[in-house]
């Protein structure tokens, strides 16, 4: 197992250690990190959707508005 040192403000030190006391800490920082390391993942995915989307849309063929409206039309019973 690794050790990872951080210097952080001393009121966060001092919530921390208020909001966690009695429990492993070590355990505690360790699910943070987790979690914070699956949401930058999440974020990463998000944002790599939305480039794939937006690139295919470059090459998606063009449709007139009165074209849309037409396909919709025929698309209800």
């Amino acid at each position: 197992m690794a050790t990872v040192n951080f210097s952080v403000p001393d009121d966060v030190k001092e919530a921390f250690n208020i909001a966690y006391q009695g429990q492993n800490k070590s355990a505690v920082i360790a699910e943070l990190m987790r979690e914070a390391v699956e949401r930058a993942q999440r974020k990463q995915r998000s944002h790599d959707a939305i480039a794939s989307i937006l690139e295919r849309r470059k090459h998606a063929p063009a449709i007139t508005e009165e074209e849309f409206r037409a396909a919709r039309e025929e698309g209800r019973p």
